[in-house]
């Protein structure tokens, strides 16, 4: 099978370090395999975009010598096969509507598959996914191999909010699944989502890609670099300087003399093996 694989950032501000990182690890991984890089906006969450983010994050990548192998998917566009997914999910009734609160939820309580609070009439529930208690494990390619109860770690989570718009790990599965997605790469924060996914992608019969977290950009006080202060934008009009700390930050080589962003990447390229990326789980960004 061509390897695929993608880039997929959310549209609430500008590119910034942690996300040039994620980026370019995915870049190279599927450059070094001969196949191909896709890219994926994930704009289902309206209240938390910024305007013209999406536009500013694709104007930037090719400044940085990232260029896609076709047009961008936007989610946004895609609510006809997140509802396809959702009606599949409601078939096999692995879903169920849920009117609880957070305070309902305060003490931990599992909802075991039905909702604790009574329906609420004239408001829409959430639905939530029917997990068991079941154990899943995958090898992550940089952090090694996974294993989590699902049922005491996520519980039955949350696939449709009560706004209507699609949870993140549904989208998530639908999309790698239609982008034909075979090696998932991302930052170290979306390991932990990774059981939820393989679990939706069992539950409507998709296949499993496989994945690679790597370290996430940490600023000085330890912190994720996208929620901190010191999270600037880097600099499309002037790429080379941010394209050198994200492959100095993955620990590849990085040259002296390249002029182009193009040079940097091709320089990196030859010399890259997935297997020796810094296998820590986070790190700081320098």
């Amino acid at each position: 099978m061509t390897y695929r694989g993608r880039f997929a950032p959310s549209p609430t501000g500008h590119l910034h370090f942690g996300s040039l990182v994620a980026a370019v690890g995915s870049w190279l991984c599927a450059r070094h395999a001969g196949g191909q890089w896709l890219l994926r906006v994930e704009d289902i969450d309206p209240p938390r975009e910024m305007p013209g983010s999406a536009e500013s994050i694709l104007a930037a990548l090719p400044a940085f010598g990232l260029m896609a192998d076709g047009p961008a998917l936007f989610q946004s566009n895609r609510q006809a096969a997140y509802d396809a997914a959702f009606e599949q999910l409601k078939a096999t009734d692995q879903v169920f509507p849920c009117w609880c609160s957070r305070n309902d939820l305060a003490g931990g309580l599992h909802l075991d598959g039905r909702c604790l609070a009574a329906p609420s009439p004239g408001r829409e529930p959430a639905w939530r996914l029917r997990v068991p208690d079941i154990d899943v494990s995958f090898d992550d390619a940089l952090q090694g191999p996974q294993a989590q109860n699902l049922r005491s770690t996520a519980g039955d989570f949350v696939i449709r909010r009560v706004e209507g718009y699609y949870a993140y790990q549904l989208a998530c599965v639908v999309d790698d699944a239609s982008q034909g997605i075979t090696e998932v790469v991302r930052g170290n924060d979306l390991l932990d989502s990774t059981p939820r996914q393989i679990f939706l992608q069992r539950c409507l019969n998709l296949p499993t890609p496989s994945y690679l977290h790597l370290p996430l950009a940490l600023d000085g006080s330890g912190r994720k670099l996208s929620k901190s202060e010191q999270a600037h934008p880097v600099d499309p009009t002037d790429p080379l300087p941010a394209l050198g700390r994200a492959l100095a930050f993955l620990e590849l080589p990085v040259s002296s003399t390249a002029r182009e962003p193009g040079d940097l990447l091709d320089h990196a390229l030859e010399r890259f093996d997935p297997t020796r990326l810094p296998h820590c789980s986070e790190r700081m960004a320098a």
